[in-house]
């Protein structure tokens, strides 16, 4: 069997090469990232989970996006910026980023996966602006790389968990067209995504059926009127807001069905094209749901969704 060890050494060596040319890490900022202020806080990566194998990341400073390309050969040209959730004060990065990223990837969709920075006070000049910050460069830096990374600039999409979801749909309301002024290429290009899918979605600031948790960290415990109303998101829909893809279940205790009710009803509203799967049960915090019956069938159910949107 000896003659067969270096070939097996060949394949892992090819496998590593490839991987190391489809996943890599980049900046989200060059430099010091806007709205930052120095700090004694320390980016911090810790195990959580039944068998604490999952990672999280609290504290983030240095804000970085992960990009997992699938390979070219099942490239579709779409991509999704992923927004792990957390109630913005942690960040669940495996379970609902590289779970996800590796899904996307699987169906031959590109997935960056955004470590965004969390609203908290020690870093953050003006804390609530932060994560809007980034997933607005995080959209314009995709753009920018799309022929590096074989997607089309007009397929890029976002998709946010939980409180991730509140950063997603903030994007999805709060967008610009870039400014073609700017010295920097990438804040010349639009950051409103072409799509969103928010999965079990904070959407509201409103006390009767927002997180409180995601509110208090993002606007503070006595936030104004105008904070309210400006991240209460179902309150910021327009016909410009991008196509949706909804899924949350009844059972929430987290965050209230409400919160994706809500968004739909401004959607629809508003014209805007929106699809919706309301489970009975689930719970929050599920990912991509495996083993969780038909539950389970909700990413299938957003790929071919995401799919759609091409043929409309």
């Amino acid at each position: 069997m000896r003659p067969l060890l270096p070939l097996c050494i060949l394949i892992v060596m090819t496998v590593s090469t490839a991987l190391a040319e489809t996943t890599y890490k980049l900046p989200l900022w060059d430099g010091t990232p806007p709205n930052h202020k120095a700090s004694d806080l320390k980016e911090t990566v810790f195990k959580r989970g039944a068998d604490h194998d999952l990672d999280r990341i609290a504290y983030v400073q240095d804000p970085t996006i992960e990009v997992r390309l699938p390979s070219p050969q099942s490239a579709t040209g779409q991509a999704v910026v992923i927004c792990p959730g957390g109630g913005y004060t942690v960040l669940a990065y495996d379970w609902e980023g590289v779970d996800t990223a590796n899904y996307l990837n699987a169906h031959g969709i590109a997935a960056i996966i955004l470590k965004y920075r969390l609203p908290e006070d020690a870093s953050n000049e003006v804390p609530h602006l932060s994560p809007l910050l980034d997933t607005k460069r995080a959209l314009r830096l995709t753009r920018f790389h799309a022929k590096d990374w074989r997607i089309d600039p007009k397929r890029v999409g976002i998709m946010g968990f939980s409180a991730g979801g509140h950063a997603a749909s903030t994007l999805g309301t709060h967008f610009d067209a870039g400014d073609p002024e700017a010295a920097d290429p990438v804040d010349r290009l639009s950051s409103r995504p072409d799509f969103m899918a928010l999965i079990y979605p904070v959407i509201t600031m409103d006390s009767d059926f927002t997180h409180g948790g995601s509110r208090n960290n993002l606007i503070g415990k006595s936030p104004s009127a105008d904070l309210i109303e400006l991240y209460s998101n179902e309150k910021q829909v327009s016909p410009e807001t991008p196509p949706t893809f909804l899924v949350h279940s009844a059972d929430d205790k987290s965050v209230p069905v409400q919160n994706s009710l809500a968004f739909y009803q401004a959607l629809l509203a508003n014209g805007v094209d929106a699809e919706m799967h309301l489970y009975p049960y689930g719970g929050h915090g599920y990912s991509l749901a495996i083993g969780r019956g038909h539950l389970s069938d909700w990413p299938a159910r957003c790929v071919a969704w995401m799919k759609s949107l091409e043929s409309e």
